[in-house]
Parts: structure tokens; sequence; C-alpha cells
């Protein structure tokens, strides 16, 4: 009988984002996917999905109709393995994987960012700490994807039968790619933007976490100097017309430009200069892998997930405390030192090849499921 894998999530566009290779593999491997998650797009390499309530906020009624559902799922149906993302989607399935657990299924969960970390509010080691540790006697395998979350499981003691480590979920080095200048010229002519323009690019939800107000307030500081400064914000989210807003109150709207939701950043990212990332709380962020692999160099917050990519005066630089004067001083560094901004960026794409390729996680992720697949699969390993 053919083996089953499902996926869990609280969106299902957290697995076309983020696990298209992982599902593709499965496939591969000759397994029947599954996916359960809030949300009706098509995922490709899944033979079925069904689109269940989970919402982020852990107080949200309808989680409990996605527990309920989820657990009628588990029970019509025989997996082998349960792999679970995201806080609400990892609660929801390790809780109604308890009784299927028993009869052998193995439950895996990836934190991509425990919500309680260094300088997070009280508030989510108060909520996320308790639950996250309780449900890791629900887990076979924890899965981290920074050092600093890795070190936090082992010295709190989690209780999952194995803690991990995976260096996130890789990047397509072969699509994001720098362009050579004449390209890169071109790219810019053809999008509306001046040959002179110093383009910096975030992409993000406009959320909370994302932080684009800060952005905004270092741009506000380096157009003082520097007018051929541009933002570009690709993204939506509740936050974004208070951003639109704030743009225009700061005097900065027409250097800031809203790209919206974005399926192109593979062709945006080769025509500008710099990446910049502001969110509070990171796992490991796949939008500055995504630019450091396209040869740019970075200047992000200072916080665990940024900390394990941006090495500091060598693959760009950290903005300690949200602080807008120093942010500014290094943008303006950079739009002054093409050679260091060079030097940056080729050293960027050169530790995501070494590290963070989709080649190297792939890699890593086939290893990790190896114990949890069954003797035939250790076979086929064997034979490849």
């Amino acid at each position: 009988m053919m083996k089953k894998v499902l996926f869990v999530a609280s969106v299902d566009f957290h697995f076309t984002g983020f696990h298209l290779p992982v599902l593709q593999w499965f496939k591969h491997q000759g397994w029947e996917v599954h996916v359960a998650a809030s949300g009706t797009i098509t995922i490709p390499y899944v033979d079925h999905k069904y689109n269940i309530p989970i919402q982020r906020s852990p107080f949200h009624h309808k989680n409990l109709a996605a527990y309920q559902e989820l657990k009628k799922i588990l029970e019509n149906n025989h997996y082998d393995i349960i792999h679970c993302h995201t806080p609400m989607g990892g609660v929801i399935a390790r809780l109604a994987a308890r009784t299927t657990r028993k009869k052998g299924t193995k439950v895996l969960y990836t934190a991509h960012g425990f919500h309680f970390c260094k300088g997070a509010p009280l508030a989510n080691w108060l909520i996320y700490y308790p639950i996250e540790r309780l449900l890791s006697h629900q887990t076979d395998c924890l899965v981290t994807i920074n050092s600093e979350d890795y070190q936090l499981a082992q010295l709190h003691k989690f209780s999952a039968k194995t803690i991990t480590r995976l260096d996130g979920v890789g990047v397509d080095t072969d699509i994001f790619k720098p362009v050579p200048r004449e390209e890169k010229a071109f790219m810019r002519f053809k999008s509306g933007y001046k040959q002179d323009d110093f383009l910096m690019f975030y992409a993000a939800e406009f959320n909370k976490n994302k932080n684009q107000r800060l952005l905004l307030d270092i741009l506000a500081k380096v157009t003082t100097k520097n007018r051929n400064a541009q933002l570009l914000l690709a993204g939506d989210g509740p936050l974004l017309q208070q951003c639109r807003l704030y743009a225009k109150q700061l005097g900065i709207a027409e250097h800031v430009h809203f790209l919206g939701h974005r399926k192109d950043v593979h062709e945006i990212l080769p025509m500008c200069d710099l990446v910049l990332a502001s969110s509070l709380r990171e796992g490991l962020p796949v939008n500055i892998m995504e630019g450091m692999a396209c040869e740019l160099p970075v200047v992000a917050t200072k916080n665990r997930g940024h900390q394990e990519l941006v090495q500091e005066q060598h693959t760009g630089c950290l903005i300690e405390d949200n602080n807008i004067q120093q942010a500014a001083l290094m943008i303006e560094n950079l739009i002054n030192a093409p050679e260091k901004r060079r030097q940056f960026g080729y050293h960027a794409r050169q530790l995501i090849l070494s590290t963070y390729s989709i080649t190297k996680i792939m890699q890593q992720t086939s290893a990790l499921y190896k114990p949890y697949m069954g003797k035939e699969e250790h076979t086929k390993w064997m034979a490849q």
C-alpha cells in the first residue's frame, strides 16, 4: 500500500512559498502527499488538499473547528508521517494526532522561529512558551532553523524525541541570481526607474512584526542627502494603507514604491542595489536569502534570524535597537561605496551557495526524513 504523508500549516500559501521542493521530493519517493491548511489555492505535487479554518491567533474560536476537522481527517487516513508548520498549525496538528501517533504515525514539527525569544514581549513567553513545551511531548522530531531556537529547545529540555536543526528552507540559486550590468540597466528602464536611482528592496507582509514603518523613518533621513534613494516594498497586509499615509506624512511618498503582492521577486531583486529587512522577529528569513543569492548586500535589524545571515561588514550591516540614525548612516556609506557593495554582495551569494542553496537544504531534508520513512526507503537511499 502506498505510504502517506500529511503536511499541516495555518495557511496554504505557506507551502507554495516555502515547501514545494519537499512536496515534489515525497512524490518522487512514491508517497501519497496530502496538505491541510486554510485556503483554496491549488498546490503542485499534492494528491489531496483539505481546507480547514486554522487561524493565527491561539484564541480564535475557529481553531476548535479546525481541530475537529483535522481529527476526522486523521481518523479516515493512515498517515505514516505528519509534518506540521507554523505555530497554530503545529498546535492543532499535534493535538489532533495524539491518538494516531500511538498507532505508529510519526509527528514532526518545524518551528520557523519561536514566538518566544530574546527580546520578545513577555506576553509571547506567557502564551507560546508553555504551549510549545507541553506539545513537545507529542513530537517525534522538533526541527529548528536557527541556532538560538535550537539552543533554547535544548536548554529548556523540550521533550521531543529528537531535536534537530536545518538551515531553513533553501533558495533556488538558479532562479535567484545576479545579472550582467547591461541587463540590470534594461530591467530598470523597463520598470520605470532611472539608471542612477539607488534601489532598496524589502518583501514582507505589512504587519507589526515586519515593521516597515522603521524603513520609512530611515528613508526620510537618507533622502535628505541622497535624493536618488528609492524604497521598493513588496507585499500586502493589514498595515499597508497606514504605511502609505505615513510615507506621505514624512514627505517621501515619491521615494516609496508599494508593489503589492508579487510573484516575480526574482525579476525585481537583480536590478536593485541593497536588500533591507526591518522585522522585530525572524526565524531564518527567505527574503534576505533571496537578495543575497542575487549578490546584494544587506542592511537589517538585529535579531536571531538576521544574525544567522548577515555577517557584519562581510555580507552587510546590522541595525542595533531600531536605531534610525545608525541605519541611515549605514545606507549612506553604502551608497557612496560601490566597491564595498560589490564585495558584500559577492560574499553574500557565496554564503548562500555554500550553505543555504536548495540543493544543500534538500540534502539535509532527505536525511531528516530518512529515520521515519520505513525499511523500504532505507534500501532506496542506499541504492541512489
